[in-house]
């Protein structure tokens, strides 16, 4: 039996997402919740590992139950019977979890046949928030924005972050791992001022190689600050190198803002794709 969750967390105290023995991660803080409901060793598969301090409000993760787990699932539940146990899980979760935590699950619910948290996935989308001299610095959205020293140029920003849409190899913008393809198509990717005067981006790709988004939005605001012009965004990008001409962005200002899936009827044949894409890498 497989469920789907939807997840939210503030990242600031959480070293990434995956587990790491003795350090605290979003994956294990909710495995251990859910073990303490269903028994076990419950594992979750992400749609996306994020990094540590990045946050997110519309994760995707999955999660297989055994026979085990099933039974205790549907048995504690089962003297409410106006409720549905998958659907309560979430609230279970949250209930272990304790007051005000720094995770959460949303929702959890059964997940349709060929469903896969990450390899079903056709796209994933960040927002990045910046502050600059013109909106100001507000301490209360410190944990979720980033503090630029100078006033930046929005237009411009906007203007470099649409020359880099489009399927490429995103090397100069991608830290390096041994075998991995840096090749992507960026979906979307613009910026606005919202009306607190923060600075967002949206940034939408099929997938993300490591540190990408973070590399781009950084591209971007040195050429809001004037040290990139909006042609230098697209030549870094085509010589395919890293480079010190901008700053990787720290991982406070990021958020996982959503992932998406097909129709019900494509999810197994898009996973398979994806795993078969994989494999060649």
């Amino acid at each position: 039996m497989r469920i789907r969750l939807d997840i939210a967390y503030d990242g600031t105290h959480f070293r990434g997402w995956a587990r790491q023995p003795g350090l605290r991660t979003v994956q294990g803080t909710i495995e251990d919740a859910l073990a303490r409901i269903l028994g076990g060793a419950p594992r979750l598969v992400v749609a996306g590992r994020t990094d540590a301090g990045v946050h997110a409000r519309g994760q995707v993760a999955h999660l297989d139950l055994d026979d085990g787990q099933r039974e205790r699932l549907f048995t504690q539940t089962r003297r409410d019977a106006a409720s549905d146990p998958v659907d309560r899980l979430a609230y279970r979760v949250r209930g272990a979890l304790g007051a005000y935590p720094d995770v959460t699950v949303h929702r959890t619910a059964v997940a349709p046949d060929g469903f896969d948290a990450r390899f079903s996935a056709v796209w994933r989308r960040y927002e990045y928030r910046v502050a600059d001299l013109v909106s100001g610095y507000d301490p209360l959205e410190r944990a979720r924005t980033t503090t630029v020293r100078a006033s930046l140029d929005v237009e411009a920003m906007d203007a470099a972050a649409r020359s880099l849409i489009g399927l490429h190899d995103f090397a100069a913008y991608c830290k390096p791992r041994e075998e991995a393809t840096t090749i992507r198509t960026l979906l979307e990717f613009d910026w606005h001022r919202a009306g607190d005067g923060v600075l967002v981006a949206n940034v939408r790709a099929d997938a993300f190689c490591h540190s990408m988004v973070r590399a781009l939005v950084g591209a971007c605001v040195a050429v809001g600050e004037g040290r990139l012009s909006i042609a230098d965004a697209a030549t870094l990008r085509d010589a395919g190198e890293r480079t010190s001409a901008f700053k990787v962005l720290a991982a406070r200002g990021l958020t996982l803002a959503e992932v998406g899936y097909p129709a019900d009827e494509l999810l197994a044949t898009r996973a398979e794709q994806t795993r078969a894409r994989r494999d060649r890498e």
